[in-house]
């Protein structure tokens, strides 16, 4: 039996990835802790589940600024208040992580340190001891690491199919890191503090030389990247599954069966207007299929005052399984739980990217053949009805999405996670057995 310290920030879309693996990771017989925000604890189904609580993390501080990043406009006017904000989230918090972690490894003695790719303590200066090794585990849709396929985060882009265009990608990739250079300095200085050397490269490049990075989504998805360093190992979505032993509620199953069942979300977090919710309402009143819109744990069904259709119902959130086993169709904003859950039950997509990661894996769901993307300024009532309307009526759309399901459940996801952990605890790397 090995020992794994799970390392993750306390929001939904972080948590619940975690969890999945530390329910994989338990079932091999192993032991699994998490240190993370106090926040959390409702969300862990097994109470016998270790939580290490942040200390010295000043977890509501981070929740404010991750919040006042949600509302930030993803073009040049967002870009410093973002900038200042991640600096403070990423790395002012380094030092407060560096000793929360050394205090719980001491007293709880992991045999790997499992992080979140955005949990900068272990990746910048943890890590550097290899007692224990440090692996990443990355939620996302879309692998973070850098390389000619890889993600512009903030830029909305797809993916070139021109010289001219891969250029020009290549010139942008230059930019971002010109404006993010202050952050790799100051990454570097925190590391002198710790008795390391400076970096030589950005901080998530440097997260790729870890002995395991861990991403939850496939090469099918991701652009079928051949720029990554072996430390990368795909391993398929892992998404939780709720607790055991609940039922769907009642009113799904007493939905019309003769209507498609069209799934509105904006994710498990939100903190910008309801465009998509709005738009959806509007959109779908009266048309030939049955909605179900969630607002989201945090935010009550008020948000969308107003008459609603009768062909619409709202939720304040449903465990997603229980609606995609009926979904013909996912009407999201695109964040990597909501894509890579539709797609794993072989569900298209209509995406309306806003923030974060969604730009990158919209344009991912547009590749693969998937679905399509609707530009946020764009998401008026008949322009999103008609995007679902293109998206039911071409069946490529869902044998695409079926044939990604068929690739994700080759991953096996937390389990197999699982699996290339254990081999990290025993031998140091998972190099010489899988690459």
């Amino acid at each position: 039996m090995a020992r794994f310290l799970l390392g993750v920030w306390p929001f939904t879309g972080h948590l619940l990835p975690n969890i999945a693996l530390a329910g994989a990771l338990r079932a091999r017989g192993h032991a699994v802790a998490l240190y993370t925000g106090a926040r959390a604890r409702p969300l862990l189904a097994d109470p016998t589940l270790d939580l290490f609580p942040f200390q010295q993390v000043p977890e509501e501080q981070v929740v404010a600024w991750v919040t006042e990043m949600d509302r930030l406009s993803l073009d040049w006017r967002g870009w410093p208040a973002l900038r200042r904000l991640l600096r403070a989230w990423l790395l002012e918090t380094v030092p407060a992580q560096v000793a929360d972690l050394t205090a719980v490894i001491a007293a709880w003695s992991p045999d790997v340190l499992v992080c979140d790719p955005a949990l900068w303590g272990p990746i910048l200066i943890l890590s550097e001891t290899g007692r224990p090794p440090v692996a990443v585990f990355s939620y996302l849709a879309a692998c973070l690491l850098p390389g000619r396929e890889g993600p512009l985060l903030g830029l909305a882009w797809p993916r070139p199919t021109t010289w001219l265009g891969w250029r020009l990608r290549a010139l942008a990739r230059g930019l971002l890191e010109l404006l993010a250079a202050d952050i790799r300095r100051g990454a570097s200085l925190l590391r002198r503090r710790y008795g390391w050397p400076p970096l030589t490269q950005s901080v998530t490049a440097f997260a790729g030389r870890l002995p395991l990075y861990l991403v939850a989504s496939v090469p099918e998805f991701d652009y079928q990247r051949a720029d990554l360093p072996p430390t990368v190992r795909y391993v398929g979505p892992c998404l939780w599954e709720g607790p055991r032993g609940e039922v769907p509620p009642a009113w799904l199953t007493d939905l019309p069966a003769d209507r498609p069942l069209i799934y509105v979300t904006e994710g498990t977090v939100h903190a910008k207007a309801p465009i998509v919710l709005r738009a959806a309402l509007a959109g779908l009143a009266g048309r030939p299929v049955q909605g179900v819109v969630t607002t989201g744990p945090q935010r009550s069904p008020s948000v969308l005052a107003g008459a609603v259709p009768p062909n619409v119902r709202i939720e304040q959130w449903v465990p997603q399984r229980w609606l995609l086993e009926r979904a013909a169709l996912v009407v999201t904003t695109g964040g990597s739980g909501s894509v890579l859950g539709a797609l794993r039950a072989g569900v298209p997509l209509v995406v309306v990217p806003t923030a974060w990661d969604q730009p990158e894996n919209a344009w991912r769901v547009v590749w693969s053949g998937a679905g399509v993307r609707l530009s946020p300024r764009q998401c008026t009532p008949d322009r999103l009805w008609r995007a679902v309307e293109r998206v039911l009526g071409d069946p490529a759309f869902q044998a695409n999405a079926r044939r990604l399901a068929q690739a994700m459940a080759r991953y096996d996801g937390p389990a197999t996670a699982a699996a290339l952990l254990e081999t990290l605890a025993a031998r140091g790397t998972v190099q010489q057995e899988e690459g």
